[in-house]
């Protein structure tokens, strides 16, 4: 896949993420609803690997909350990840989760497409704390493997 469709899909998974959380739906009913509204019946989806990509990253991101919490609520001092802004602790979630589960990937790639997001969907404040948040995570998930 290509860093373009790798980029989309992080998109996605990051929509599908925000749908589930503001819904209060299922994960997958979430990712259902989201690409059903991005790509109308007449239309064909993106690329399956985008549409794969992103629904298993939503997934496993919602699958280790409790993990990824944790790796958050440790690295933040004063933050506890439930009072962190929405879109904000769901980047870091999903970003967290994509360095713990795809070690193919280096971590400053997954670091950038967090910014990356996070300047789209956040402010730029957003885009620094997120930076440090990973950053500190990223060193301690370097000292787990």
């Amino acid at each position: 896949m290509t860093s373009a469709h790798r980029h989309r899909a992080r998109e996605a998974a990051l929509q599908i993420l925000y749908l589930w959380q503001v819904g209060k739906t299922d994960i997958d009913r979430a990712a259902e609803t989201f690409f059903g509204w991005q790509w109308p019946e007449d239309e064909p989806l993106p690329n399956p690997d985008v549409v794969g990509f992103a629904t298993e990253l939503a997934r496993d991101t919602v699958r280790r909350l409790d993990t990824l919490d944790a790796h958050i609520a440790d690295a933040s001092a004063r933050w506890r990840p439930e009072r962190m802004a929405v879109i904000d602790r769901l980047i870091l979630r999903m970003s967290v989760c994509e360095m713990w589960r795809d070690r193919n990937t280096p971590p400053a790639v997954i670091i950038n497409e967090a910014l990356e997001l996070a300047r789209t969907f956040s402010t730029e404040d957003a885009v620094k704390f997120i930076n440090g948040m990973l950053d500190g995570i990223r060193s301690k998930l370097d000292e787990t493997r």
